[in-house]
């Protein structure tokens, strides 16, 4: 496979707070060294040419943190502008080259990514019945757990809402993005996701929801509410309804198949869960108390979820190619061939047109796994970035570019 042979170029990018942002850049800034591009901004004549560009991003999806660093580069602006606001947010001068007017961005700071949730800081709300009227519970522990705990986070999104509406795309629309921008959540009270995008109506699916009706910067405050620190975020459908939302990762942690089914041919795929592997150096996870082990656990999960997913495009793609050589041994016409390949694809929702690259940290990375997961540390995010960029530049050596 010969990368730059393909047409339609996506970037998809997970989640895991800060430390997945800071892993996504250094992804970007090592596929800018091999040649990669970052298709973006507000004028609508770059659609045409991005198609006509090689190895150009032109479809973006994002889910939870990957939803913050895709609206920054489906607005236009370039890699060093998006470090510049990460490291000047932490309060030291600018890292980067002498920015221009047009790649500005206001500092990102703690204050934009965890804002209180007034709500919840309330102790008449944190623990209620404590307070007001002798608590009276019959159940277990997990009972008496939720009956005092009655908040819904203790921060909340509305300020990086607020963020990316004033300072990443001031015009808030999908529609009026040169590139095509998807942004994941999760909604709160069903079981499907909803994939917030420029679609000309609101479709509603079993499992998926895709949503016209969200501007970028709700979607992405929705995406990115982490629960249960981040209170779950609410925006209103076309009949006025709020409906509420938390992060993109809780239903699917790779969304690829939306970049698939918007027309991609080649899919990137950046994602910062890798659990730990025992090294001599750190020794086992059972010394370093349960923070950690907590880690561990849920990045065994998310994990699992990565890699049956990728299986299931492998199986998938094996299963297609094998039946294909059957029949052309058998001598059966090509177009009932290509008819059969045509059921397979629908029927497993899986085109077999379409490549995947997957980008992650590697398991003996023990620095990586123990990096905090919303630290605006510079040391820290420079760390991050440094396995992004090396982790990506390992990964291409496997293809031709």
């Amino acid at each position: 496979m010969k990368l730059s042979d393909k047409k339609r170029v996506a970037l998809v990018l997970s989640g895991g707070g800060v430390k997945a942002a800071a892993f996504h850049i250094g992804v970007c800034l090592a596929l800018r060294e091999k040649g990669f591009s970052f298709g973006g901004g507000t004028d609508p004549k770059e659609r045409a040419q991005f198609h006509e560009r090689p190895l150009t991003f032109n479809i973006y999806v994002g889910s939870s943190a990957g939803s913050v660093v895709a609206a920054f580069l489906a607005a236009g602006h370039p890699l060093d502008a998006i470090i510049d606001a990460f490291t000047r947010g932490t309060g030291l001068a600018s890292l980067t080259r002498s920015r221009t007017e047009n790649s500005y961005l206001k500092p990102l700071s703690y204050r934009d990514i965890f804002a209180l949730n007034y709500s919840a800081a309330n102790p008449s709300r944190l623990l209620p019945r404590f307070f007001r009227k002798r608590l009276n519970v019959t159940g277990s522990f997990e009972s008496l757990i939720k009956e005092a705990f009655k908040v819904n986070g203790v921060f909340t999104t509305k300020n990086l809402e607020k963020y990316v509406r004033q300072n990443v795309f001031p015009e808030n629309d999908f529609k009026k993005l040169a590139a095509e921008l998807y942004i994941v959540a999760t909604q709160l009270n069903h079981s499907r996701k909803v994939v917030f995008g420029p679609y000309e109506e609101t479709v509603k699916g079993k499992e998926v929801t895709r949503a016209n009706y969200a501007k970028v910067s709700d979607a992405v405050a929705a995406s990115a509410a982490l629960p249960p620190f981040f209170a779950p975020y609410g925006i209103n459908n076309e009949a006025g309804k709020e409906i509420h939302h938390f992060d993109g990762e809780i239903r699917d942690t790779l969304s690829t198949h939306v970049a698939a089914e918007r027309g991609a041919d080649l899919v990137i795929a950046s994602y910062s869960i890798q659990p730990y592997h025992y090294t001599p150096e750190m020794g086992s996870l059972h010394e370093y108390g349960m923070p950690l082990i907590f880690n561990q656990a849920l990045y065994q999960v998310v994990q699992k979820k990565i890699e049956t997913h990728i299986k299931h495009q492998q199986d998938v793609r094996s299963m297609i190619a094998a039946a294909q050589g059957y029949m052309r041994e058998q001598g059966i016409a090509e177009e009932h061939i290509t008819k059969l390949v045509e059921i397979l694809v629908n029927r497993t929702n899986f085109n077999p047109d379409v490549d995947y690259v997957y980008i992650h940290p590697r398991p003996q990375d023990y620095e990586f796994f123990f990096y905090d997961h919303f630290s605006l540390n510079p040391k820290v995010l420079s760390g991050i970035v440094r396995t992004g960029f090396k982790s990506t530049m390992n990964t291409l050596r496997a293809y031709n570019i």
